[in-house]
C-alpha cells in the first residue's frame, strides 16, 4: 500500500513550492502576531503566513479539484486573505478563517470547471501515475471528516503536530482522524485494487 501514497505525494504537489519542514511547536500567538503585522502592511509577515498555511490550504483544494487547479485555488487563496486581512475579527482565527476560504474558493473552482477529478490534463507535461490517481480518487471519497486531514498528511507530507497547528485541531484528534482515514483509505484501495490490503 505504500507505493500509492509515495506517488500521490511526489505527484500531486506542485514542484514550485517550498517544503522545507515546519517547527510544529510555533506557538499558536505567534500567528496572531503575523495577522496584526500584516494587517499594518508588513508583506514580510504575510509572506510567513503564506510559509506556514501554504501546504494546509494546498491540501484543502486537492480534496474538491484536480492537481492541476490546485495551484491557482491557493493563489486566489491568499490573495483574497490579503485583501480581506482587515475583516477578521480574531487575529488567532486566522488558521480556520484561510482554511475556509480555502473550501469555499475550491468549491467554487470544482463547480466552474465541472471537470472530472481524475487529474488528467491534456497538455500537462507530467500526468500523474495511474496508481497516484487512484489513491487520490480513493483520498476524495473519504468523508470531509478525514479527507483533508489525509491529504495534508499523505501528500502535503505534513506531521500529525503541524496538522493540529495548522487546523486548531486538538493533536489527539488528528491522531483519530489519521487512523480512521486510514483505515478507511485501505478499505477503499483494497475494493479498488481487488485485493485485501
Amino acid at each position: 500500500m505504500a507505493a500509492p501514497f509515495a506517488a500521490l505525494a511526489l505527484e500531486m504537489r506542485p514542484a514550485s513550492v517550498d517544503r522545507a519542514p515546519v517547527d510544529a511547536r510555533e506557538p499558536e500567538s505567534s500567528v496572531a502576531d503575523l495577522v496584526v503585522a500584516a494587517r499594518g502592511g508588513r508583506r514580510a509577515s504575510f509572506e510567513e503566513l503564506y510559509r506556514r498555511f501554504h501546504r494546509a490550504v494546498h491540501a484543502v483544494a486537492l480534496g474538491c479539484v484536480v492537481a492541476s487547479d490546485a495551484s491557482d485555488v491557493v493563489q486566489d487563496v491568499f490573495a483574497e486573505a490579503w485583501s480581506k486581512l482587515g475583516a477578521l475579527r480574531e487575529p488567532a482565527a486566522f488558521p480556520g478563517w484561510i482554511l475556509a476560504l480555502a473550501r469555499s474558493r475550491a468549491l467554487d473552482q470544482a463547480r466552474r470547471n465541472a471537470r472530472p477529478a481524475g487529474d488528467v490534463v491534456a497538455g500537462a507535461v507530467v500526468q500523474p501515475s495511474p496508481e497516484a490517481r487512484r489513491a487520490l480518487a480513493a483520498l476524495r471519497e473519504l468523508p470531509d471528516t478525514y479527507r483533508e486531514t489525509m491529504i495534508m498528511r499523505l501528500v502535503e507530507g505534513m506531521t500529525g503536530p503541524e496538522i493540529a497547528l495548522r487546523t486548531g485541531m486538538t493533536p489527539d484528534s488528528v491522531r483519530v482522524h489519521l487512523h480512521r482515514g486510514m483505515q478507511l483509505l485501505r478499505e477503499r484501495l483494497g475494493a479498488a485494487g481487488g485485493s485485501e490490503p
